[in-house]
């Protein structure tokens, strides 16, 4: 391969729940460095009317990030999911996207269920239920002045290209978090949306990672200093599906956690599962690379932790941690699945409240409700895991955990105790590295799926943590759970 050709710099930008990045990745046979180009941070905003994104904020993020890059050969775009922004027949946007927190869904789903049961609608989206998914959200909208003059809706990820670029689409990995996709199809779900009452022609028409999104606009470029013309490439935009393509496994046998504000853990299938028994034990199926499915389960993540570290006024995570350490294990454990933490403040609080609801030891020091928090973690983190092979019936060897949760050297260990497997920790931007690997790939510098993980895992830094002791303690821990 050539010098010029190795030398191809691709910049990811990657908006996560709390923060936004443009990263640079650059790109050969053997090469896969990620720098930062700008960080920045993404603070949500509680108006009069609810909890909404400031989207001008992270749009001035992402212009700032891309000066700072300098030249590259393509953009893509990932963030969170479901949230989006409704744009008026000339294009405008109507008002800052609503936050998935807000409370405006309280309620909606039951409507929902009324006119389709909820079995019948996971048979024909397979998507875990979440009162925030975009289903709900559109339902709870409907009578709005708002909704009434919206001609268009684009996803988070979209929108943002759409701004770059001029032109429209809807990324299919993400449009799969919508609850109106088919796993099957990959397509739109008619039949859902026509008993629901929803017009799809709100949504631009479908991508797939790798597809072309257009190129810069000449303002973009004359702001960012860019010379055009400067390609935007679709990547796996739900920032689950580009971190779930840089998982450096190798073979099927493994599961992934996708850890930071949200822990996502589960499989990668070829095809969805959309038995009632997995509704019950509400595993989702949303869309990934090359036709895979990411089978899943969304635990609440470090968002607990993080609502702790800010109530206690920032400690030192580099003091908190290991005095959580020190800990006796397994003294108290809070379901982190559970919806009464999705809400911010007085975490700490709600955290005693349910071990003290549940007749546990309340943890009172920082230290201890830390590794309640931690302990629980890796208990939902093995039931996932654990209850995902047995109703994919695919069993796995290794546990890879990706994202910012593998600088918790913590929360990698008891994880790996939980499960009872081998936990391979790494790499920590593993979001970023899909999204560039992608690119790389729409522009011919990688192969397939395969070879993308091939190449993190040769150039990644990754930790491998062996489980310690038997997993009898976890499993009455989780009995103890389960009996409440």
């Amino acid at each position: 391969m050539s010098a010029a050709i190795d030398a191809k710099a691709y910049a990811a930008v990657d908006l996560g729940a709390s923060s936004g990045r443009v990263m640079v990745g650059r790109v050969g046979a053997d090469r896969l460095e990620l720098t930062e180009a700008h960080r920045f941070p993404n603070r949500p905003v509680r108006t009069p009317d609810g909890l909404r994104w400031d989207l001008l904020a992270l749009y001035a993020g992402v212009l700032d990030g891309l000066r700072a890059a300098g030249p590259v050969d393509s953009v893509g775009v990932d963030s969170w999911a479901v949230d989006h922004g409704l744009l008026d027949a000339d294009g405008v946007l109507l008002g800052n996207p609503v936050h998935y927190r807000d409370a405006r869904t309280e309620g909606v789903p039951e409507q929902v269920w009324a006119t389709l049961p909820a079995g019948e609608l996971y048979a024909a989206t397979g998507l875990q239920y979440a009162p925030f998914n975009t289903l709900y959200q559109l339902v709870a909208a409907r009578g709005t002045a708002q909704f009434a003059a919206a001609r268009r809706l684009l996803l988070i990820p979209d929108l943002l290209t759409y701004w770059l670029t001029g032109e429209q689409g809807t990324e299919l990995t993400n449009a799969s978090t919508t609850q109106l996709i088919d796993p099957r199809t990959r397509d739109w779900s008619r039949e859902v949306a026509d008993r629901l009452g929803i017009d799809l022609g709100l949504f631009a028409p479908l991508r797939r990672p790798g597809d072309a999104a257009g190129l810069l606009r000449p303002a973009v470029l004359e702001e960012t200093g860019l010379a055009g013309p400067v390609p935007v490439t679709a990547v796996g935009s739900h920032d689950t599906a580009s971190a779930v393509a840089a998982v450096p496994a190798s073979g099927e046998r493994f599961a992934y956690i996708c850890t930071g504000t949200w822990s996502l853990a589960g499989l990668e299938l070829t095809a969805p599962v959309l038995t009632e028994e997995s509704r019950a034990a509400n595993f989702t199926n949303e869309l990934g690379l090359d036709g895979t499915v990411r089978y899943l389960r969304n635990i609440m993540g470090l968002w607990l932790l993080q609502e702790c570290v800010r109530a206690w006024g920032d400690p030192d995570l580099g003091e908190l941690l290991p005095a959580a350490a020190r800990v006796p294990a397994l003294r108290s454990v809070v379901d982190a699945g559970d919806a009464a933490f999705l809400a911010p403040g007085r975490m700490p609080e709600r955290i005693a409240e349910a071990c003290r609801a549940s007749g546990q030891p309340v943890p009172e020091t920082p230290a201890e409700v830390t590794r309640c928090i931690l302990d629980s973690l890796a208990l939902a983190h093995r039931a996932a895991v654990e209850e995902a092979q047995r109703l994919a019936g695919h069993p796995v060897d290794v546990v890879h955990v990706v994202g910012g949760g593998t600088r918790n050297a913590l929360l990698c260990q008891l994880t790996a105790d939980a499960c009872g497997l081998p936990v391979v920790a790494g790499p920590t931007e593993a979001a970023a590295l899909g999204n560039v690997l992608v690119q790389a790939r729409a522009h011919g510098l990688v192969g397939d799926l395969a070879g993308m993980r091939r190449l993190v895992a040769r150039t990644q830094s990754l930790t491998r943590y062996e489980p310690r002791g038997g997993t009898h303690r976890w499993r009455a821990a989780g009995d103890r759970l389960a009996d409440r």
